[in-house]
């Protein structure tokens, strides 16, 4: 995408949501062992890693998932090699730029303007809030969850998601011996599971259970229906309908909620994401997820040796090697993101910065390799839509948000962002 190249960016505008480096001796090193879990700080090794075909999921409790659920065929999330290739495939459809802008784009459109009106009605909303009721309407008829209360499905997710999972990470115990990081890892996933099925219990039954009903007596052209043609058994189903969930609704509300933030602060970036045409636009969202992921760390396992370099300096990472990329710290490397067309630094928003061939404006923000998220251009353009119509809106924020911290992507929750709608007096009428 060229995006047009502004003469200076907004102004110097450090990250929303300060966060400590990984773990570490060395913050130059681009490849380091700390604590047995190999970190990587280099963008050009990162890159190389996460395209590898020697690597395998090992973030969202990939290894408690593998190990605690037999007999059922995985999400395409936890899925690798060929197996996972075939199945981003054969859903990839769903979500390619054409098909979102043909068959969802007069619903985001329809959605948007339904929502934004009632802010205006109101005078007043919860940013967060707002932005979740829009990001499942859109995902749910996606994915094929179009069979229950919208307004009930959202709260039961809701519900779901807020903190129920996030008790673990791949590095928990990693400083514990082998034998008793493995039962910790066991306890603690027992634990999560057992806090989790009222909740995905109350999922099934009122959201996913009627959609399947009705899509077994009638396809339709969803992912649900795609799964039942494949002979999916409602377990799977359910759990690729929670995987779904996850990417297309919480991550897309997080991202929305942050974008609006961000331009709500901001008055010239504002009129200047307002008045752009589509390039623009996208350069400013795509910007603004490079310094803000959503997605903090991604974790692979490698399944045989791999040599990784940076520079003059090689590193062979052994076979079972556990692998951290902090996202928030490979996006700001200054070895790829340089600075800004007035000398702006890698950790100040800049839209339509010059990265070297082969690096997205996003640098890891939408991951990359294999898993890099599927969803990327339905996520993109569904906020793009909203916020055209929102940031119409005379708002200002009533007061900062609450920021927490989700331990399953590692990354930051905006919660309680209150908008006002600010009285704009009437012009004087003419003479």
């Amino acid at each position: 995408m060229n995006a047009p190249r502004p003469a200076a960016c907004p102004r110097p505008d450090d990250r929303l949501v300060p966060r400590a480096p990984s773990p570490g001796h060395d913050r130059t090193a681009p490849v380091e062992l700390v604590a047995g879990v190999w970190h990587v700080r280099s963008a050009a090794v990162a890159r190389e890693l996460l395209r590898s075909r020697g690597t395998l999921q090992a973030g969202f409790q990939a290894d408690a998932v593998r190990t605690g659920v037999t007999g059922m065929r995985y999400p395409v999330l936890y899925l690798d090699g060929d197996e996972h290739r075939a199945a981003r495939t054969s859903i990839g459809r769903y979500f390619a730029p054409t098909t979102v802008t043909r068959r969802y784009r007069d619903l985001m459109e329809q959605r948007a303007d339904e929502l934004v009106a009632e802010i205006e009605a109101a005078g007043e909303a919860d940013l967060a809030d707002v932005a979740l009721r829009y990001s499942v309407d859109i995902a749910a008829q996606v994915v094929g969850l179009t069979d229950s209360d919208r307004e009930g499905m959202t709260r039961r997710l809701e519900v779901f998601f807020s903190g129920s999972l996030g008790v673990l990470s791949p590095t928990s115990g990693s400083g514990e011996k082998p034998e008793a990081a493995g039962r910790l890892a066991r306890l603690t996933a027992g634990l999560t599971a057992l806090r989790s099925l009222l909740p995905m219990g109350r999922f099934y039954l009122s959201d996913v259970r009627p959609a399947v009903r009705a899509r077994r007596a009638r396809r339709r052209d969803d992912v649900i229906s795609h799964l039942i043609d494949q002979g999916r058994s409602a377990t799977e189903i359910l759990s690729e309908c929670l995987t779904y969930a996850a990417a297309g609704m919480v991550t897309t509300r997080e991202f929305l909620s942050l974008a609006a933030w961000h331009l709500l602060r901001d008055d010239a970036l504002r009129e200047r994401y307002l008045g752009g045409g589509d390039d623009e636009r996208m350069a400013i969202l795509l910007e603004i997820l490079r310094l803000e992921p959503i997605i903090g760390t991604l974790y692979r396992r490698l399944a045989a040796p791999l040599e990784v370099g940076s520079g003059e300096q090689t590193v062979v990472l052994p076979a079972g090697a556990l692998v951290a990329v902090p996202v928030h710290e490979v996006d700001l490397d200054e070895r790829v993101v340089g600075a800004g067309p007035a000398g702006e630094g890698p950790a100040q928003l800049c839209p339509g910065r010059e990265l070297p061939p082969g690096y997205k404006p996003e640098m890891l923000g939408f991951g990359d390799g294999a898993h890099r998220c599927p969803g990327n251009a339905l996520a993109l353009q569904e906020s793009d839509v909203f916020l055209q119509r929102l940031l119409r809106l005379p708002l200002v924020i009533e007061r900062d948000p609450e920021i927490g911290w989700d331990a399953v992507v590692e990354g930051f929750e905006l919660r309680d962002v209150r908008l006002r709608v600010r009285a704009v007096a009437p012009e004087p009428a003419r003479r």
